[in-house]
């Protein structure tokens, strides 16, 4: 994060034509979006402690929801935007078709991975198709409690 922050505008206009080649300088120009943050949380017993990732924080109506904490990556994007929407749009989702289209679009959703392992092999093996992996391994067992 430090790094990015002390970048050169060349260099960040260098990491974007990573992404768009043909960028030409003179069209773009940089905005201040936001700053990266890390969470402190209360604790009653230590005052307060540094919680590391993201967490959404909305209106109780959903007419707002921000982001805290360090930018999420690839692995928890879809979670969190699949939170935002279930947060403020969930009249969508009950009545105007989204969960229908969230559905086809990501067949496993609304659906525990880990309470339905065929379903998680069938998730598994879709995926690895697509991204032409042969190694995808076999859920783990659901922990069982013992009731003495």
């Amino acid at each position: 994060m430090v790094g990015q922050l002390l970048e050169s505008s060349e260099k960040r206009f260098e990491a974007l034509r990573e992404f768009y080649p043909n960028a030409e300088e003179e069209d773009w120009k940089v905005e201040v979006a936001g700053q990266r943050v890390q969470i402190i949380k209360k604790d009653p017993v230590r005052g307060g402690f540094l919680e590391f990732g993201t967490e959404l924080v909305s209106a109780s109506d959903g007419s707002i929801v921000a982001m805290l904490g360090a930018s999420p990556g690839a692995s928890t994007a879809v979670w969190i935007m699949l939170q935002v929407i279930e947060r403020c749009f969930s009249d969508e989702l009950k009545t105007g078709g989204w969960s229908s289209k969230l559905k086809q679009m990501i067949p496993s959703y609304g659906q525990s991975l880990i309470a339905n392992p065929e379903l998680c092999l069938q998730m598994r093996a879709e995926t690895a198709a697509v991204m032409n992996l042969t190694n995808i391994g076999q859920p783990a067992a659901p922990a069982r409690s013992k009731i003495a």
